[in-house]
């Protein structure tokens, strides 16, 4: 791959990555739950799901998911119906008891209410669970491999690309932008307030992901 080639793709996924969706909300929703740094185990749960979805478009199977009208709509329906479920359970969640803020301000010590693996876990399946992802790579991706050139090569310079930009846009954009709102936490009123808007947003990009085409 190109230097200008590269410079390409990286401009195109610093938009792309830039872009709000599903990934974006479940940052800043941890970011205000458990704090900025341990929101970074759900932005690598997305980055995982990001790597999949480049080696399915890569081995060819994205074609497949694509022709396959059966296929692709399961996949969004269930995408759309996690979704769904994460965003009743913020809404009807219990507001946890107010951490008292540490004297240094930093929030992001809070005493843990969701283990690593749980916040990695939630977040590979809203990412994965994305059929249109698979389509966005059939198309973003042949723009960037050259057929006669060696395509491992290619791809792991994508791949590296692709996580590189968008772990950096999660983790130090949009759950830093969340950090100034976690003062609400404090406050089981806050709590609700945050659960129901995140919730609701779920809910809003499970609509979108069901029935905008």
């Amino acid at each position: 791959m190109s230097f200008s080639v590269w410079v390409s793709l990286l401009a195109a996924t610093v938009v792309i990555s830039l872009t709000p969706g599903a990934g974006a909300i479940n940052t800043m929703s941890n970011s205000m739950s458990v704090g900025w740094r341990r929101s970074g185990w759900g932005v690598l749960g997305q980055q995982l799901a990001l790597i999949v979805h480049i080696g399915v478009v890569a081995a060819g199977v994205g074609v497949l998911v694509a022709q396959s009208p059966v296929l692709f709509n399961a996949i969004r329906y269930a995408g759309a119906a996690y979704l769904v479920y994460l965003g009743i359970r913020l809404i009807i969640a219990r507001p946890d008891a107010p951490a008292a803020p540490r004297p240094d301000g930093d929030e992001a010590d809070a005493p843990p209410t969701e283990s690593a693996w749980s916040l990695a876990r939630r977040g590979f399946w809203v990412n994965i669970l994305n059929p249109k992802a698979i389509v966005f790579f059939l198309a973003f991706l042949p723009q960037f491999i050259r057929v006669d050139q060696p395509a491992i090569p290619q791809y792991l310079v994508l791949i590296v690309t692709v996580v590189a930009v968008d772990l950096v846009v999660m983790w130090g954009f949009f759950a830093v932008a969340a950090r100034p709102f976690r003062r609400y936490s404090e406050s089981r009123r806050g709590q609700r307030v945050l659960n129901s808007t995140f919730g609701s947003l779920f809910v809003a990009v499970a609509g979108l992901l069901v029935f905008v085409h």
